[in-house]
């Protein structure tokens, strides 16, 4: 009895989400959500994807021709110093070898 319960509440879910999908089975159910799949692919999702793409072209080259950005202007001050270090201890070999 606890299997027979058990068989009918799995077809009741089963024919529950067969009617949900349409009520086809088989290939032509494969088929057709295939084809609402690439509708709503070419209909929404590429749209949107492309419109996002666009806008973040837009803003890089808001971005780029924005006559109030930053440039530096001054040149880096160069290191004195043989290592390259602003605080540090010269090279020894370098004093002897120039004198």
């Amino acid at each position: 009895m606890g299997r027979r319960a058990w068989q009918s509440t799995f077809g009741n879910v089963r024919s529950f989400v067969g009617n949900a999908l349409g009520g086809m089975r088989g290939w032509n159910n494969v088929a057709s959500w295939a084809v609402a799949g690439t509708l709503a692919y070419f209909l929404w999702v590429k749209p949107a994807q492309q419109l996002r793409k666009e806008e973040e072209e837009r803003a890089a080259l808001a971005a780029a021709s924005d006559k109030y950005r930053y440039i530096e202007k001054r040149k880096p001050i160069p290191d004195p110093q043989d290592t390259g270090l602003i605080y540090g201890k010269k090279k020894k070999g370098l004093e002897d070898s120039n004198s």
